[in-house]
């Protein structure tokens, strides 16, 4: 495998092309409700399209351009991905994996941090060579055309990359879909994963005598979840074509699908951009708009909705974030982490970790990274 230089670029005549859809979007009828229990309302959705017609700068691929990225053949598929090498000789590798509504965008953030530690205040002896790829089907990586790219698949994938970069001993971070892959690195690349970190832990409800007021509370939690928060992973696991139709016709509509998730998923105050800026919340639909991926990411849930739940035997660490989807009480994780070596639950911050609270997630891989060094 060859590796070589790659940049986003999106054109002034795509540019033109999303204006013209926006200015001419149907809308429907406003919401009979005063909240958003009905899904993203009206007024924000209009606000927010209006703003991405008009005011967004669309500067996401200079943002991502910024730092080194690269495209090559991996298991016959064209994946892209991030790399940025440490300054510091010592560095540790480390393969970062996004999820859906996410993509490398969201690392931004945490890279430099991560890969320059003395730069930005930190040690040096916690410095990672970064490798950030985008999901098959996501953002700049080939869209598959058979089936069977189900996180397993994408996980020997990624240990291929890895080995061609150079880096015989790794250690894998992710949450959302990278919390699955990462979990499979270590089952598939034992040898070569010394362990995983995840900001999303899914686990096992456990069924104990004696369940503590959090677990309690965690249950309900996930218990709201499937009553009012399921509907985007039943569509996308069982009809991501027919999904897609609307998503890819309609940048409207793929910004209210996405939108949405960061007002559900983020530790705010009723607003979404109360945890994340407007900015990052259009890179984010910017970049499933330009790639056209709103169906083969979505194919994703449909090859592998059930990965979260496999045992992960690596050595592994959590780190809690209290609206996240996922936030199992130790023994809980203990369920399903068989080698569970660090457990934080956190003060503040969702389901989008580094973009809500990127120096928190920065000194939760340095700490436990240090174990493995």
């Amino acid at each position: 495998m060859v590796a070589e230089p790659f940049e986003v670029t999106v054109t002034d005549a795509e540019i033109e092309d999303l204006r013209d859809r926006l200015r001419r979007t149907r809308w429907p009828e406003p919401e009979t409700v005063d909240d958003w229990s009905q899904g993203l309302p009206l007024a924000y959705a209009q606000e927010l399209c209006r703003s991405w017609a008009e005011d967004y700068d669309f500067g996401f691929a200079n943002r991502l351009n910024a730092f080194p990225q690269f495209r090559d053949t991996v298991d016959g598929l064209g994946i892209h991905f991030v790399h940025v090498r440490s300054p510091e000789p010592e560095a540790f590798p480390l393969v970062l994996t996004h999820g859906w509504p996410g993509s490398v965008l969201e690392f931004l953030d945490i890279l430099g941090p991560l890969t320059d530690p003395a730069a930005h205040g930190g040690d040096p002896a916690d410095a990672f060579h970064v490798v950030a790829p985008s999901l098959p089907g996501y953002g700049w990586s080939d869209k598959p055309t058979t089936t069977g790219w189900g996180i397993e698949r994408i996980a020997r994938a990624w240990d291929a990359l890895m080995v061609s970069l150079g880096y015989e001993r790794y250690g894998a971070q992710g949450g959302d879909w990278g919390s699955a892959v990462s979990g499979a690195l270590g089952e598939v690349a034992p040898e070569r994963v010394a362990a995983v970190h995840l900001n999303m832990g899914a686990a096992p409800q456990g069924t104990f005598d004696d369940p503590t007021p959090a677990e309690q509370a965690n249950l309900a939690a996930v218990k709201e979840f499937q009553r009012t928060g399921r509907g985007y992973s039943g569509q996308q696991s069982t009809r991501p074509q027919t999904l897609g139709y609307a998503l890819t016709d309609s940048p409207a509509g793929q910004a209210a699908w996405i939108a949405e998730k960061f007002w559900a998923w983020t530790d705010n105050d009723g607003h979404p951009e109360d945890a994340v800026t407007r900015q990052q919340i259009l890179d984010e639909i910017s970049t499933y708009w330009f790639t056209a991926s709103a169906t083969s990411s979505a194919r994703l849930y449909w090859e592998s909705f059930t990965s979260f739940r496999g045992k992960v035997t690596a050595p592994s660490g959590l780190s809690i974030y209290p609206h996240d989807l996922a936030r199992p009480s130790r023994r809980e994780a203990e369920l399903r982490f068989t080698d569970l070596r660090w457990f934080e639950e956190m003060p503040c911050g969702g389901h989008f970790a580094a973009l809500e609270q990127p120096e928190s997630l920065v000194e939760q891989v340095r700490g436990f990274f240090r174990l493995f060094r």
